[in-house]
């Protein structure tokens, strides 16, 4: 995929880089800047962030310009990865939808071409997914979005901690198809290793059983890996499932 000279997500204000010093109760990490300030950053991540929270390691936050915000610091990307692999790990978990409806709006979303609007955060029952497609294409298409920055033995793997959330999300989309709709994960990969994806049934089984119960449902699996760089976040290839899942 051709990438484009903007980044489909460009951070919230200008983008620092620093060294991770702790994190504390998974919302907030200390980080001390390249200049020597010591700052503190949120982290919308609520996942475990395994092997992206050892002290030193490089990161990248963005400094918003909202004066209401308890913490001005956004953490967005961690460097991770060895040898060739290197690079940024985007962690914040607001980067996939929005993503989803920057490359929607550019007409760079294979799946979700021919549709007319895009509403973001639709309720479907007691759950809210993060788009619903729909206008002059039928069935109308709604998708959950996932971020993953788990890569084990070079498969890129979601969850990276177990979700009762986003075992529900499997099901509320295996309904959807039951009623002669279209249903869809996105998982977008923000890591630069990795060459395939799968359920982390090492950490949830449970979220693994209801990957294999929604594919055999028809829910549709889309996974795209992103290119996080200092001046945002680009839409890159997609990802095959491994073979064990496709």
């Amino acid at each position: 995929m051709k990438q484009s000279l903007q980044a489909f997500v460009p951070y919230d204000g200008p983008c620092l880089t620093g060294s991770l010093i702790r994190r504390v109760k998974r919302f907030s990490v200390e980080i001390a800047l390249e200049n020597g300030e010591r700052i503190w950053a949120h982290s919308n991540n609520s996942g475990a962030m395994l092997g992206l929270t050892r002290q030193g390691e490089a990161v990248l936050v963005s400094q918003s310009g909202n004066p209401k915000r308890k913490l001005a610091y956004t953490l967005e990307a961690v460097e991770s990865g060895a040898g060739h692999g290197r690079g940024w790990v985007g962690v914040n978990t607001l980067v996939p939808n929005r993503l989803l409806q920057a490359a929607f709006s550019l007409g760079q979303l294979p799946f979700a071409q021919g549709y007319a609007q895009c509403k973001r955060e639709a309720v479907w029952g007691d759950s809210r997914l993060d788009a619903h497609f729909f206008g002059q294409r039928e069935p109308d298409l709604w998708v959950e979005c996932k971020n993953v920055t788990l890569v084990e033995d070079d498969v890129a793997s979601f969850p990276d901690a177990p979700s009762l959330r986003a075992q529900k999300h499997l099901k509320t989309l295996r309904q959807i198809v039951a009623q002669k709709r279209r249903a869809a994960m996105f998982y977008l990969v923000q890591h630069p290793e990795g060459h395939c994806f799968a359920p982390a049934d090492f950490i949830d089984p449970d979220y693994a059983a209801g990957f294999v119960q929604a594919v055999s449902a028809g829910v549709e699996i889309y996974v795209f890996r992103a290119s996080v760089t200092k001046q945002g976040v680009f839409l890159a290839e997609p990802m095959p499932l491994a073979s064990a899942w496709a």
